[in-house]
């Protein structure tokens, strides 16, 4: 008696390029979080500067602008290759 049946294997099909599972092992990026999450570690390390002695009160003026500029920096590096589309 011969057990070699054809028996198929049905792969998961894979979602288009772009959109959550594409199958790259990669998920999309969610700028918002990233650049909030750029500029509340940027306002811990000021708070770390403070607390330790390295900068002082007076330098808060110019201390604080730093997060969100870095923040909006990534954000903007981030969006950027979406914003010039899709290349296969």
């Amino acid at each position: 008696m011969d057990d070699t049946t054809d028996q198929t294997v049905s792969l998961p099909t894979t979602a288009p390029h772009g959109s959550a599972g594409g199958g790259s092992g990669r998920h999309p990026v969610n700028i918002g979080h990233l650049v909030m999450g750029i500029a509340f570690l940027g306002l811990a390390v000021i708070w770390a500067l403070i607390e330790s002695g390295t900068a002082s009160a007076t330098d808060l003026r110019w201390l604080l602008p730093v997060p969100w500029v870095a923040a909006g920096a990534v954000g903007l590096a981030a969006t950027a290759p979406r914003l010039r589309g899709h290349r296969d």
